[in-house]
């Protein structure tokens, strides 16, 4: 079977927002809460942050520990590396995530600023600039036959969708609105001229939308 590219567990507000304005150190989500905005799967059992307290096994649980399935390398934009724009000034900075990413494949983060690759535990943060199809065809050779993981955020999945690179997308629809941000789309529909969908609610208030490649 060829690699696939997968969105897996992308969350949008109910008005299409993967983020809100006015991401800083401070705020990565910019004026949006990620409490409010990634409750449902920060209430599984398989958080994307680690905890000692074991959490719900539920619906939501078996779309977050799918996460890292047949991932070999993580596609991602530079926001969501980090809240720096531009030319870097220094290379101090290297993630959200601390001495522990939990990534563990091979991460290419899309900038026109390239900087050294570097490692962090058993994740190696790449910084390439380039179109999705040679970016994709980089991260596919790191994967090593396994699936790419396309992780965002929206203007880099818009990126991706619009270049019909998209396989597979597991979209989390949160009952929350922004108003305003990074938006993935204005509706869902706009994409079933290229993929079929399913439409699962679940308990927690979320609503999963699932599309896979007509």
């Amino acid at each position: 079977m060829s690699q696939l590219l997968r969105v897996q567990n992308f969350t949008v507000s109910s008005d299409g927002f993967g983020a809100g304005e006015g991401q800083s150190l401070e705020k990565p989500f910019g004026h949006a809460d990620p409490g409010n905005l990634l409750a449902w799967a920060f209430a599984t059992d398989h958080p994307p942050i680690n905890r000692s307290e074991p959490g719900g096994r539920g619906l939501d649980d078996y779309f977050t520990r799918d996460h890292a399935r047949n991932i070999g390398a993580e596609i991602m934009g530079r926001n969501k590396f980090g809240p720096q724009r531009g030319p870097w000034q220094d290379y101090e900075w290297q993630g959200w995530w601390g001495e522990e990413p939990p990534f563990h494949t091979p991460v290419f983060v899309m900038t026109h600023h390239k900087r050294p690759s570097f490692t962090l535990s058993d994740t190696t943060f790449h910084f390439v600039d380039g179109d999705p199809a040679a970016v994709l065809a980089q991260a596919k050779e790191a994967a090593q036959g396994q699936d790419v993981r396309l992780g965002g955020g929206a203007t880099i999945i818009r990126l991706f969708l619009d270049a019909g690179l998209v396989d597979t997308l597991h979209v989390a629809v949160a009952p929350t609105k922004l108003g305003s941000g990074a938006r993935l789309w204005e509706s869902p529909d706009e994409l079933l001229d290229r993929f079929h969908q399913n439409v699962v609610p679940s308990p927690s208030g979320v609503t999963h939308h699932l599309f896979w490649r007509k």
